[in-house]
């Protein structure tokens, strides 16, 4: 009763593509996909400085149990 249908979703879209074009659209596509990837790699890049310091800290710790 309270979904939405398939062709309310189309409806939607065909007035979100007539009010801002397809050129407009694809750009924001574009924007949207960068910043998700620039997310993840900075989740990656985040992951290994956290590993890295983790052995670090580990070799420490064993030179100074020696």
């Amino acid at each position: 009763m309270a979904g939405i249908s398939i062709w309310q979703l189309a409806i939607v879209a065909v007035i979100v593509v007539l009010l801002f074009g397809t050129k407009k659209l694809r750009g924001l596509g574009g924007d949207l996909g960068g910043a998700v990837k620039g997310f993840k790699k900075a989740l990656t890049e985040d992951d290994t400085s956290v590993d890295n310091s983790v052995n670090n800290l580990e070799k420490h710790q064993a030179k100074v149990a020696e």
